[in-house]
């Protein structure tokens, strides 16, 4: 896997909350608007959202705006040449250019490594460095690209504009994937109320709170695994469960994050996250798992493939096509294919076979199916080989375990229990519906900014005092 660029570009940092957003707010806010026009503020957001990307990894900032000037350039050429066929290839040419960038990065060493492993060879692998964010901001620039080419949208003529629009600092660096289409009206028009601000604010430190508080604390559990001697049954049940937490609310915390901050700024970013671990089918777990992913395949790769109006061997191939795809945009490596590759075979049996069988079952026993088969596969997403991989999940059903529960597995279970049963009740709508209820409440004007003031301090305690920080979608 390429290595990563740097880390220190974290909403979840002192260096982001108690430095980069105030100055952002305010340079933001002063810029006038002479005669309601946002291009001022569009150039002002901008040059944060660069600096912002370059603060991790200064040399690949050039890259990043070297893409979007052509995108956007060959954009213009794609809607002068409408209906002709010079058109369509100033699209694929700016497919052709995003891909590149994408593959060389990222998946270069990928196919170089298999190259010499297959045919005895030794090439040099380039081993180069992972630009953050890459994988996003591709998908949005094809995303404006084809979008264009089929007439769903307008072409932009502002390049600074548009610029903003692949670079917005909020969504930049890990999601949710943003369309041109989501923003074309805002970057035009947008307005900016003290609600919204409020509402922003309120979604992000939600999202500061989930990342902080319950990814960090689970994905130290998951690294004490990884360093233990212990291999019980207990231990590989308690890390699997620990990584499903930490990567649900690492990502959908940090999309929380990027939705707040998007609204404090006047955009309305979609929604990328639906409490997918209540899921009662794994083909309902992907519609409410990282929806803007899903979404981009399904529009982009699944349905200009034919969907399911085609054969039914072709449509199988479709599937498999897309979930491939799926997990090889997650990563450069075989675990990333093979979890890809899990999914759309359960799919496939969900959708010829299972899931007029399931709808007959108790909720409980396809909630729990859903869960076994998610965990597992989180086993396979987050195994550093395919060794790694047969190992813990032969563990999680008792084979090559030492033991069902041993002294390590039994203390850290211990140790974790609260946080681990907070997450889970966090991953339903329980706490949700709570605030709803609260939110009729008049006392709710005095509780929720008290609320969100001491989550604050809480979380700040927490990223000054602890060093486990990271943020798992960087290396996608």
């Amino acid at each position: 896997m390429p290595a990563l660029g740097g880390y220190e570009i974290v909403f979840s940092s002192i260096a982001f909350l108690y430095f980069f957003v105030p100055v952002a707010l305010a340079l933001y806010f002063i810029a006038p608007m002479p005669g309601g026009s946002l291009k001022l503020r569009n150039s002002v957001l901008l040059l944060l959202s660069l600096v912002f990307y370059a603060w991790g990894e200064p040399a690949f900032v050039l890259v990043l705006i070297a893409q979007s000037i052509l995108t956007w350039a060959l954009a213009l050429l794609i809607d002068k040449f409408r209906g002709r066929t010079l058109s369509k290839v100033f699209m694929i040419a700016s497919v052709v250019i995003c891909l590149s960038a994408l593959i060389i990065f990222k998946y270069a060493d990928f196919f170089l490594w298999n190259i010499n492993r297959a045919f005895n060879i030794n090439f040099s692998l380039l081993e180069l460095v992972l630009p953050i964010g890459v994988s996003f901001y591709t998908f949005q620039m094809l995303s404006y690209t084809i979008d264009l080419f089929w007439g769903k949208i307008q072409v932009s003529r502002d390049l600074p504009g548009f610029s903003t629009y692949v670079s917005m600092f909020p969504q930049l660096i890990a999601g949710p994937i943003v369309r041109y289409s989501d923003v074309e009206h805002s970057l035009a028009k947008r307005k900016h109320s003290v609600e919204d601000f409020a509402v922003g604010v309120r979604r992000f430190v939600i999202g500061l709170g989930k990342k902080a508080l319950i990814a960090n604390m689970m994905g130290e559990l998951v690294e004490i695994y990884k360093h233990s001697h212990e291999s019980s049954v207990l231990f590989s049940w308690l890390y699997v469960t620990a990584f499903a937490l930490h990567i649900y609310f690492d990502f959908s915390g940090y999309s929380d994050m990027a939705i707040g901050l998007g609204r404090v700024f006047g955009f309305r970013f979609l929604e990328n996250f639906n409490y997918p671990y209540i899921s009662k089918s794994i083909t309902e777990f992907w519609r409410r798992w990282h929806i803007s992913l899903s979404s981009w395949f399904k529009d982009y790769v699944y349905i200009p493939l034919g969907g399911s109006r085609v054969s039914a061997p072709r449509h199988i191939i479709n599937i498999l096509v897309v979930w491939f795809l799926t997990g090889f945009w997650h990563g450069a490596a075989w675990n990333f294919i093979i979890w890809g590759l899990y999914f759309a075979l359960i799919l496939l049996v969900e959708k010829f076979i299972l899931l007029k069988i399931l709808e007959k079952a108790p909720k409980f026993l396809r909630h729990a199916y859903v869960m076994i088969l998610v965990l597992i596969s989180w086993a396979l997403f987050d195994a550093y080989s395919l060794m790694a991989i047969g190992g813990t999940i032969s563990r999680m059903f008792g084979f090559g375990a030492d033991s069902f529960a041993g002294a390590a597995s039994l203390y850290y279970l211990r140790s974790y229990l609260v946080p681990i049963i907070t997450g889970i009740i966090a991953c339903t709508p329980v706490p949700k519906l709570l605030a709803e209820k609260l939110s009729a409440k008049k006392s709710i004007v005095v509780l929720e900014p008290l609320f969100i003031g001491i989550l604050i301090i809480v979380v700040t305690a927490f990223l000054v005092d602890g060093s486990f920080n990271p943020f798992i979608y960087f290396r996608f």
